[in-house]
């Protein structure tokens, strides 16, 4: 029975994601309050860019994740298989959603099986922590082997658990789950929120746990901790719509967690991003990676593989662009360039350091 209300919850929630408002007016990601200083003269060929950048042993030809969205049934298996094949074309990395679903019944492996179409690429793997709590090593191990993964991406998701009503309500024993995943997985590990973001006193704890590789998720983007509101009713909806902007805005998550942990673990910045400019910003305050499902989602419902292919080219060109315009050529030189923070966000840095 709960096999089946996984399967159907993840066919809800792209239904949603497609066509609701999972991303409530009054979150923000704080990019706004980021302007990056023009160049007048950048001194280089837009040719001359950059973008390229290694994450778990293999090149990816620009710094961007498709962040795990989906599995578990056959609609969500083709939207992972379309947007894996651009990912794949593209030269970026590429997660599919929580492999729970494969956990409770392995017949659906191929709904989250993309080497077929995405053969080269970074692939990610995905599984809440709660559910790794209640696993061994191996059966978590078996789930990243049985889609030929490059590494385990272990969601942190407390504030959609309790927006669930079949969610879960026991948060204990994540770091040491977390700790003995390392010992497995070593630097091929991804600790990642789902859109409440990571504070860096959690992003110093799991560096200590071993931790090399944190995406922040944070606020901005879907909320779902609002998908699961639209989802219920009664108390559950009410209480819902009051935690639907709960959360560490994404930028605030990114330059705070960045100064917390120092340089040596690989950041993703997810959560809200939208645009090449967007990711451009992300690495200006600290960011390895930009991550985004949503856009990329709503151009394959729109358009299939073909719109998800031109929203994707938008972003990189967009990212190539900034980096032009701010007189870089590669992550570093970006990072070194001077920005502009304003209004909302420096107050939330002063406030987390």
């Amino acid at each position: 029975m709960h096999d089946e209300t996984t399967a159907k919850r993840k066919d809800a929630h792209l239904d949603l994601c497609a066509t609701e408002e999972v991303a409530p007016r009054e979150n923000a990601t704080l990019f706004d309050d980021v302007r990056l200083v023009h160049c007048a003269m950048p001194e280089l060929s837009v040719d001359q860019v950059e973008l390229k950048t290694t994450w778990f042993g293999k090149t990816l030809k620009a710094p961007i994740l498709v962040t795990g969205m989906t599995g578990g049934t056959e609609r969500a298996g083709q939207v992972n298989r379309d947007i894996a094949q651009v990912a794949e074309e593209f030269g970026v990395a590429f997660g599919v959603g929580s492999q729970r679903a494969m956990a409770e019944r392995p017949e659906l492996t191929s709904t989250f099986s993309v080497r077929s179409v995405a053969p080269t690429t970074v692939l990610i793997g995905n599984l809440g922590v709660v559910q790794a709590t209640r696993m061994s090593v191996d059966q978590v191990r078996r789930l990243t082997d049985g889609i030929g993964a490059d590494a385990l991406a272990l969601h942190l998701n407390p504030g959609q658990e309790l927006s669930q009503p079949e969610g879960d309500r026991d948060f204990q024993r994540g770091y040491q789950a977390i700790t003995a995943l390392v010992k497995v997985y070593g630097d091929r590990l991804l600790v990642k929120e789902t859109g409440c973001g990571v504070s860096p006193d959690v992003a110093r704890r799991l560096v200590d746990c071993g931790v090399r590789n944190i995406d922040v998720s944070g606020l901005g983007g879907t909320s779902w901790v609002r998908v699961e509101q639209l989802r219920s009713s009664g108390v559950a909806r009410d209480v819902g719509a009051q935690f639907s902007g709960w959360g560490i805005p994404t930028a605030a998550a990114i330059a705070s967690v960045r100064k917390a942990v120092g340089g040596d673990v690989r950041l993703v910045a997810s959560g809200g991003m939208r645009t090449g400019l967007d990711i451009a910003k992300a690495i200006a305050l600290g960011a390895d990676f930009g991550g985004m499902a949503l856009p990329l989602f709503r151009a394959h419902q729109e358009g299939g593989v073909a719109a998800v292919r031109t929203a994707l080219q938008t972003v990189i060109t967009a990212l190539t662009y900034a980096f032009a315009l701010t007189g870089s050529r590669t992550v570093t030189e970006l990072r070194r360039q001077p920005r502009v923070v304003t209004g909302e966000l420096k107050d939330w840095l002063g406030a987390l350091t």
